[in-house]
């Protein structure tokens, strides 16, 4: 028996009975052979995490843009700490870690540069709009690997596609990542918004001192802890129904007073302009683009991939070799 069988047989043996199982994975698209060490959803994560598109994460926008100071969250730590709770939870319900680890390491491949401010710009320029979620899809199916993809199991791109709120996940390790996303970004959105002193202590709303917890540990702690409190020996699982509630009007108060926040609209808009320049310029002239971009048969969706998968200090870039002047030399 191979260590990847005794490990499927362990899953069988000791994982819960709603928990998704290795050994029983709907499989690829494209069949290869099986790892003697690794679980499939193993082989997934670090498939994830040697991507390119991961990589890129590091230098993705999270909230705010170009920010003066070394410690506010982008992509890459915002994706790190989704998978740190998404595995606790995990953990905790014996559901499949790998799997859990695999959706969370993934779910935001797609994302833009500059955040939700260039998901906006791009919303508005592709026809049928654009959706990180399902560009993240895209990412791992057709645009990493030179156009190969990467090739990642049903479940996996299951989880990353239905992630966001409004979709239904079919495993409950991607239950476990669409909520542990929710739980990550309100929180450190909302430590960060008080770092860049755009919220105080006396600004927020009561409920999140009184019930969620002082400080962002405790309030993690709390929430990770009401999931599995609510979840444990239920096939439907997530947050109390008080505390979902909670969450919904906690992230209302954010997109009032730190997403929408008009000190910061100057510079959205400036990225909407950057970005929209971009566009029409990769539009008139597609053989500038690398030709990993140019394999796609639709001209706007192959424009949509290059800008989509820049982060944000190549993206000023571009912009700046394309349309500032060039400083003569003596």
């Amino acid at each position: 028996m191979t260590l990847r069988e005794l490990r499927e047989q362990q899953e069988l043996e000791t994982l819960s009975p709603i928990a998704t199982k290795s050994a029983q994975t709907r499989g690829r698209k494209t069949l290869v052979e099986k790892c003697e060490i690794r679980t499939e959803f193993q082989k997934d994560r670090d498939r994830i995490t040697h991507s390119k598109a991961f990589r890129r994460l590091m230098h993705k926008t999270q909230v705010f843009i170009s920010p003066e100071g070394d410690h506010y969250r982008t992509r890459l730590t915002h994706t790190l700490e989704v998978a740190q709770i998404a595995r606790t939870i995990a953990r905790a319900l014996k559901l499949n870690e790998d799997l859990t680890e695999a959706i969370a390491l993934g779910h935001d491949l797609g994302h833009t540069p500059f955040g939700h401010t260039g998901e906006d710009a791009l919303d508005l320029l592709l026809p049928g709009g654009f959706r990180h979620n399902e560009q993240s899809v895209r990412v791992v199916e057709i645009l990493e690997n030179e156009g190969r993809g990467l090739n990642l199991t049903f479940e996996v791109v299951d989880g990353i596609l239905n992630h966001k709120t409004i979709c239904s996940p079919s495993t409950p390790e991607g239950r476990v990542v669409q909520v542990s996303d929710k739980i990550a970004y309100m929180n450190h959105d909302l430590d960060d918004a008080i770092r860049a002193k755009l919220l105080g202590p006396s600004d927020l709303p009561p409920f999140v001192g009184e019930l969620l917890g002082p400080t962002p540990s405790k309030r993690i702690d709390f929430l990770v802890k009401n999931f599995v409190e609510n979840s444990t020996g239920k096939t439907e699982i997530g947050l109390s129904t008080d505390i979902a509630k909670i969450m919904i009007a906690l992230r209302e108060f954010l997109f009032a007073n730190v997403y929408a926040n008009q000190l910061h609209q100057k510079e959205r808009n400036k990225i909407g302009t950057m970005l929209q320049l971009l566009f029409d310029y990769y539009m008139a002239d597609p053989d500038v683009m690398p030709q990993e971009f140019q394999k796609c048969e639709n001209l706007t969706q192959s424009v949509a991939d290059y800008i989509a998968c820049m982060t944000d200090r190549f993206a000023m870039k571009q912009f700046n070799e394309i349309f500032m002047p060039s400083a003569w030399e003596a």
